[in-house]
């Protein structure tokens, strides 16, 4: 049953699309910042391991609510990892093993990158698809991103 709820079925399936797309960019990131926290090395080995811990546990949970989000609009949720492939504009870096440093450094590129991104969607989601839910909703990713973008800097500093 398509939701009734004010926003028209053209407007639902551009939020859906949106939706699935940061989607696709919260997995690999997921994916990224999992493979950090494993290979991880070198003078803060334990606070960077549990740094990234923590934030890949933030990302399953953001995960899990855009995930809800689309259903919600009464979209279908993508699943699989060619299809986060697919739609993701975050890439891989496979056989790439990083210094302490370059992690930060790439992991703080990908969250700049979604923010970036999140504020063209927020945008979008308000003025062209007339759905304030998911604008709001963005700001609330944005927000979380913003933070992580935060601490990973600090490191940098």
């Amino acid at each position: 049953m398509k939701p009734n709820i004010g926003i028209s079925e053209t407007n639902l399936k551009r939020s859906t699309h949106l939706l699935s797309a940061m989607l696709a960019n919260e997995m690999i990131l997921y994916v990224k910042t999992r493979k950090s926290h494993w290979s991880v090395s070198g003078e803060s080995f334990m606070e960077l391991h549990k740094l990234f811990e923590s934030q890949y546990n933030q990302l399953e949970l953001l995960i899990d609510e855009i995930a809800e989000r689309i259903g919600k609009l009464g979209g279908k949720t993508i699943g699989t990892m060619n299809e986060f492939l697919k739609f993701s504009s975050i890439k891989e870096h496979p056989g790439k093993y990083l210094s302490s440093k370059d992690i930060l450094n790439e992991l703080l590129s990908d969250h700049e990158w979604i923010i970036i991104q999140l504020r063209k969607d927020i945008q979008e989601s308000s003025a062209k698809n007339k759905d304030a839910g998911t604008a709001d909703f963005f700001t609330r990713l944005m927000e979380q991103h913003e933070t992580t973008s935060w601490i990973l800097r600090r490191y940098l500093n």
